[in-house]
């Protein structure tokens, strides 16, 4: 962690100045009513270091994808109540983001009190990291703290370019915990050092797939991306969902990976997704021409699950299928348990956000992991390699 946090600031860069503090509260909602809050309790401890510390939180989030306007349905009011909750503390409100209300809104917060602001994509200039935005929102801060992981590879005023106006410009507790782990497993990995990658399609995964090749012991692919490789090897796919763009990359990539890569041995195929009824396992050289695969089958659950066994660090992104609908939930939940088992062994288990996140959390397991990720994007470049604007823009340990 070669990045400043929070915890290098002195009490004096604390005490009494305003945090801008850049925090992800993109949840799901139904209507006005969050289904899933755990970003923002995932915020909670850093707001709670600075609040303990005197600081004056100004909170800075997206919503959804508003087209640099406002649009009522991605407003953050809904969100008070909920972080609120989460905080231990009544958040106030301030329906403008930027400007005169809001700076004032700022300034008349006391010391250890909470301030939400309106939705920072509401915003023209927000995702093209505009100079002049970047300053309106430097007037809401006297220093800064990243803890938006998850929009952390977006170069965005709010993520980026407001940091170079302020200073400190460190890490929140989230962010660096989530640098700890991933970082860790670029780094130094406990071995046998496994990755499971799923999900529909290939061409996201490329890039992380190039850059783990290289040090893991294992790689092991679920997913509709999996009919793709099928395809390259001459299998009969079916319905299934294959990028046929890509069969000569998955090729390249079977010869080249050698014992490494491991594809589903078996697959649980159906005439359609609505027709779970029908759902049955096959050899992944015996799908049918008149169904198509939705998930791994039991023969790849119990040899996925072996191999997690073995392994002392894990990092899995990616459903193994269409986890939303049972039957084709089992490969993803296999995988799930075995990981919360690795984990009781003694593993250290990372989780890289989106859907994998998604799929721990509904399983009650989220818990059970060493790291669940707030970033799915995020941490897929990370994992890649790639530098991350939000990262990189933050003061460097023995700066001053």
């Amino acid at each position: 962690m070669q990045r400043k946090t929070v915890r290098d600031l002195t009490a004096a860069e604390i005490r009494g100045r305003r945090a801008l503090v850049r925090v992800d509260f993109n949840v799901p909602l139904d209507g006005v009513a969050i289904t899933d809050d755990r970003r923002i309790r995932a915020a909670a401890p850093t707001i709670a270091y600075l609040r303990d510390r005197g600081a004056r939180v100004v909170l800075l989030s997206h919503l959804g994808r508003p087209k640099a306007k406002v649009e009522p349905k991605y407003s953050l009011h809904p969100l008070v109540a909920a972080a609120s909750a989460a905080l231990g503390t009544t958040v106030q409100w301030c329906g403008e983001t930027v400007g005169s209300a809001a700076v004032a809104a700022t300034r008349a917060l006391g010391d250890g009190e909470v301030l939400l602001l309106e939705n920072t994509r509401f915003l023209a200039g927000e995702e093209t990291n505009a100079a002049a935005l970047s300053q309106a929102l430097g007037d809401l801060g006297d220093f800064y703290v990243n803890d938006a992981f998850g929009t952390a590879h977006r170069a965005h005023a709010s993520t980026s370019g407001v940091a170079s106006l302020l200073r400190p410009a460190v890490a929140g507790l989230l962010m660096e915990r989530e640098l700890e782990y991933l970082g860790r497993v670029l780094e130094k990995p406990a071995r046998p050092f496994i990755a499971i990658l799923g999900g529909s399609k290939i061409s996201g995964k490329i890039d992380v797939i190039e850059a783990l090749l290289p040090k893991v012991d294992g790689l092991l692919i679920g997913g509709a991306m999996a009919c793709t490789f099928y395809k390259a090897m001459g299998f009969e796919t079916g319905g299934s969902l294959i990028e046929p763009d890509r069969v000569e990359l998955a090729a390249e990539l079977i010869a080249r990976a050698g014992f490494r890569l491991t594809l589903p041995h078996d697959a649980m195929v159906s005439r359609a997704i609505e027709a779970a009824k029908s759902a049955h396992a096959v050899k992944r050289d015996a799908i049918p021409p008149t169904e198509a695969m939705y998930d791994i089958g039991p023969d790849s659950c119990a040899s996925y699950t072996r191999a997690i066994g073995t392994a002392k660090t894990i990092v899995w992104n990616g459903p193994m299928g269409v986890f939303e609908k049972p039957p084709f939930n089992a490969g993803t939940l296999a995988v799930a348990r075995a990981m919360a088992d690795a984990t009781a062994a003694g593993a250290t288990t990372i989780v890289g956000g989106g859907d994998s996140a998604a799929a721990v959390e509904q399983a009650g397991l989220a818990s059970s992991m060493s790291h669940v990720s707030t970033g799915g994007g995020a941490s897929l470049e990370f994992l890649e390699g790639k530098a991350l604007p939000g990262v990189e823009c933050l003061d460097l340990k023995g700066t001053h």
